[in-house]
């Protein structure tokens, strides 16, 4: 009997999916309710729905008692690597590196310059008809650090080449040297960040990552520099970096939040000198065709017996990969 493969994607919009498999669609539906799509004691590969909630993403786990593979669309695996507890051991863990470098870089730049050039208050003169021009910062001369340089972190150096920053650092987990220069471990990160005027944070939420930047992060931040957040909103503390927006010394450019979705009445919609976009890092025309060979490919090196990209980790397993 052919094993099920659940993919959000219709099987039918995916080319070079390979036979062996019994591929059935399940996106978890507008509301998360939707019906599964068969027994998910029958599924062996399950591709995450992309764009829901936690619990929508989650639901089917603690029933898939077959599974060897969770496959995420999203480069941050953080709201599943809860719910591994539910999965038999040995179960594989992937990410979607790959997919979102593109799309995600550009929205680090794009809220990088929008916040340095002031194009938020000129959008809000605009809708006034004001006629407001000022003296506002450029990217260029700047000195730029980048915390977590992974896949994306790279793809937002590759992007900031051709904006004549001054310097640009890089903080990863551990050190590394790369093309471009060395990447330095988290411990050399406070030395660092008294030199940026733009800190942009790439980081995975992990144990280690989350709340990282703190009161006492920020305090070692120079004034008047700029954070941009297109990581995960936990990463901040977020009644930390309010009192700063507040004092007026740091701003900030936040695609992510915490916590996330923001209510409309939190204080960081209208606290000064931040620009909010609602986390939309990956969502782009650039999805899906990368999510697309992923997956094909991915599918093939399963069914094959193939080592699978992206792995990061195995449940049962002491250490990651």
């Amino acid at each position: 009997m052919t094993a099920d493969l659940w993919l959000p994607i219709p099987p039918d919009e995916i080319e070079g999916l390979p036979d062996g498999l019994n591929p059935l669609f399940w996106d978890g539906g507008p509301t998360g309710e939707q019906d599964f799509p068969g027994d998910p004691a029958d599924c062996v590969f399950y591709v995450v729905p992309y764009m829901k909630r936690q619990p929508v993403k989650v639901r089917p786990l603690a029933e898939m008692r077959n599974v060897r593979v969770v496959q995420t669309l999203t480069a941050g695996v953080d709201d599943v690597t809860a719910h591994l507890a539910d999965l038999p051991p040995g179960v594989r863990l992937c990410n979607a590196r790959g997919v979102h470098e593109a799309s995600t870089a550009e929205l680090a730049l794009t809220l990088t310059l929008a916040s340095l050039r002031g194009i938020p208050k000129f959008v809000r003169a605009q809708q006034q008809g004001h006629w407001q021009s000022e003296f506002r910062p450029a990217l260029a001369d700047r000195n730029v650090l980048i915390v977590g340089y992974g896949a994306i972190g790279s793809a937002i150096e590759d992007r900031l080449a051709p904006f004549e920053v001054a310097r640009v650092a890089r903080v990863a987990r551990s050190a590394r040297t790369t093309a471009r220069g060395p990447v330095h471990p988290l411990t050399e990160l406070p030395a660092l960040l008294p030199e940026a005027d733009v800190v942009i944070l790439s980081t995975p939420l992990t144990g280690t990552t989350r709340g990282m930047v703190d009161a006492g992060f920020l305090a070692r931040m120079k004034d008047g520099a700029l954070l941009v957040n297109v990581a995960r909103g936990g990463v901040v503390d977020t009644q930390a970096l309010l009192a700063e927006l507040e004092s007026g010394r740091l701003t900030a450019a936040l695609d992510v939040t915490d916590p996330e979705p923001l209510p409309r009445e939190h204080p960081l919609w209208q606290a000064p000198g931040v620009l909010i976009s609602p986390h939309v890092g990956g969502p782009t025309s650039a999805f899906l065709p990368r999510a697309k060979r992923l997956l094909a490919d991915q599918l093939g090196r399963f069914v094959n017996r193939e080592p699978l990209r992206n792995v990061i980790l195995t449940t049962g397993a002491t250490n990651e990969a």
